[in-house]
């Protein structure tokens, strides 16, 4: 009898749990965007096409707000609820199904959404009169839910639907926009940034399947960065977080600051990333890390970016000792310094013109915490070295090569180079270490106008000269460039046996066209989203030298120029690449491993197709 009534209790059990986990559609109290419009007179109302005529189950009536972006219609459900379906239907009108597409559900557990992750995104319109829907991937529980429309679509919708049921749920799968990571920002009443200076509170989450499922939520502020990106439409981003984050499991830094690159007028979304390893390659002392990511603010999908390091001193980025106002005499009066060869520079406060008229920005210590001191000091360190260039000291003592790197500088000038990047002498940082003369140069930055996307240049490979001599540089970079480059007569055999170690690296146009297939594999679902979004591949912008029908036309270009660049530049340095030669192994120097998006590879695995690197010596294996 005991052992009946345990097996009745289990079945019961077992139905309560089933029948809990029923799906059902849910109700709630409205919430949502109080100002609406009234179609009739184009005038604002809070009684005419309201948030709660989208949960009246009439499909003639619709939602239809006053602001035409960042707006919402939802329910507060009481409780919290798994939601497993979404359903929705166009406005009775011409542009209802349309006014759908990106479109985003939201789920939350804070009544101002600031919590909130994404449920589904529309990408398909649906006929009116009929109700399209999705299945939802999220195991947490959410108490609020809504329904976000797209930029410039005054939230048009006729009905929202939601199904799930009661459960507080878990955090074992909150599903992402793609296959790639998502980064999601709330701002306090979905303030939208709007300049470089202004940090707007705001609630950051990122999402990542990464190492079985990986969740950050944290606070923070966001703000706009970038200079000539600021102009265009999709915005480039500052995420700042209150404490310093490893804002994805790989990333090296673990930092307050990162940046979103819009990338807006490279049409492969990946040119950045390509300039990246091959300044890996290179064997660049530091290379920024990178990761390709859908962003969403405010419930409003952005697109394809780029998520990137914030170019800045600390460890896993710039690592120089970090200056603090005390540090004003001596050994620690002499370090560490991050500056930039900055055409911007005098936007900047803290920033000087050189000897021959270089402007340069003083990155570190910062504009609030340098002194007297330190400003004279770097700035007389720099124009040292820019003096004995500009006198031709090219040896012996007193030559410019006591304060400037050659090796890095030249890596520097080489990246560039087979990149095809205009900016290279745009913007240059430097770096500069306690107790040490040598200013170091780097990292490399900034290649979206690269790889023949700049129309004043275009095309790259039909230039007899270094693309540098063409290209517009910060005050009198470029002729400072030309003297370090080819006015010093020590410096073409230096260029040779870089250019030398880079190719026997693993610097091949083989081993990039697979890099960029791996790139390109990775971002196919994102991409075609980035560019519903933003419907900008077969026209103009910034200075495109040409559009495209698809984005692999755009890929396929990128791919031809860099295997032609590098045999010019082979023939441009007279390197034969089937020379029997090698370059030797810093024995000292250790062993790492990446993958072909350029990511750390912490434990190998067996089978595994990797990237080996030694000092400034890279080969691609088979674990």
């Amino acid at each position: 009898m005991k052992r009946y009534l345990l097996f009745l209790n289990l079945i019961i059990a077992c139905w309560a749990v089933a029948f809990a986990q029923e799906s059902v559609k849910l109700t709630g109290t409205v919430v949502g965007t109080a100002e609406s419009v009234d179609y009739s007179t184009n005038a604002l109302s809070y009684t005419v096409n309201t948030a709660a005529m989208a949960h009246d189950g009439d499909l003639s009536t619709c939602f239809a707000s006053y602001a035409r972006s960042y707006t919402y219609t939802g329910l507060d459900l009481c409780d919290k609820y798994v939601i497993t379906k979404v359903g929705w239907s166009p406005r009775n009108d011409s542009l209802g199904p349309n006014r759908l597409v990106l479109g985003m559900f939201e789920g939350a557990n804070r009544e101002d959404f600031l919590d909130a992750v994404p449920l589904y995104m529309i990408t398909q319109s649906c006929s009116i009169g009929t109700y399209g829907y999705g299945e939802v991937d999220c195991s947490r529980g959410f108490r609020y839910v809504r329904y976000v429309g797209p930029s410039d679509a005054r939230c048009n919708v006729a009905e929202v639907e939601f199904y799930g049921y009661r459960s507080d749920g878990d955090d074992s799968h909150i599903g992402r926009i793609t296959n790639l990571p998502t980064v999601i920002i709330h701002t306090v009443d979905a303030e939208e940034p709007y300049d470089k200076e202004h940090n707007i509170v705001s609630q950051i989450t990122v999402l990542s399947d990464d190492d079985g499922g990986y969740i950050l939520e944290a606070d923070g502020t966001t703000r706009l960065r970038g200079n000539a990106s600021l102009q265009f439409d999709k915005k480039p981003y500052r995420i700042k977080f209150e404490k310093k984050q490893h804002i994805l499991p790989d990333t090296p830094a673990k930092c307050k600051k990162w940046t979103l690159i819009n990338n807006y007028g490279d049409k492969t979304l990946i040119r950045n990333c390509i300039a990246f390893e091959v300044s890996r390659i290179a064997g660049m002392e530091y290379t920024p890390y990178c990761r390709l990511v859908d962003v969403v603010l405010n419930g409003e999908y952005k697109g394809t970016y780029q998520l990137c390091d914030q170019v800045e001193v600390n460890p896993g980025r710039i690592e120089i000792d970090e200056m603090t106002p005390e540090d004003i005499s001596g050994e620690a009066l002499t370090g560490g310094y991050f500056i930039e060869v900055d055409a911007y520079a005098d936007q900047e406060v803290s920033w000087f013109n050189s000897y021959s008229y270089i402007p340069v920005t003083i990155k570190s210590p910062e504009d609030d915490a340098i002194t007297s001191e330190q400003r004279t000091y770097i700035e007389d360190h720099f124009n040292d070295m820019d003096h004995r260039v500009y006198d031709s000291k090219w040896s012996g003592d007193g030559s410019y090569r006591e304060i400037l790197d050659m090796p890095s500088f030249i890596r520097h000038f080489l990246i560039g180079e087979v990149c095809g990047n205009p900016d290279t002498y745009w913007s240059t940082y430097m770096s500069k270490r306690r107790g040490d003369d040598l200013l170091r140069v780097g990292p490399v930055w900034d290649f979206d106008l690269a790889m023949d996307n700049d129309s004043r240049i275009y095309p790259v490979n039909n230039r007899s000269n270094w693309i540098y001599k063409s290209a517009s540089a910060a005050g009198s970079m470029k002729t400072f460039a030309n003297k370090v480059l080819e006015a010093d007569p020590a410096s073409t055999e230096e260029i040779y046996q870089i250019w030398s170690q880079m190719r026997f690296s693993g610097l091949n146009a083989d081993y990039l066209d697979e890099y960029i297939d791996s790139l390109v594999d990775e971002i196919n679902a994102s991409q075609a989203l980035n560019f519903k979004r933003w419907p900008i591949l077969n026209r103009y912008v910034h200075l495109n030298p040409k559009t495209y029908s698809t984005y692999q036309a755009a890929v396929n270009d990128v791919k031809s120029f860099m295997r032609k660049r590098i045999t010019w530049i082979d023939n441009k340095l007279g390197f034969d690449p089937s020379g029997a030669r090698s370059v030797a192994i810093d024995s000292d120097a250790p062993v790492e491993y990446y993958n072909l998006q350029g990511m750390r590879v912490m434990e190998p695995q067996k089978g595994m197709l990797l990237i080996k690197r030694q000092g400034a010596v890279a080969t691609k294996i088979i674990y």
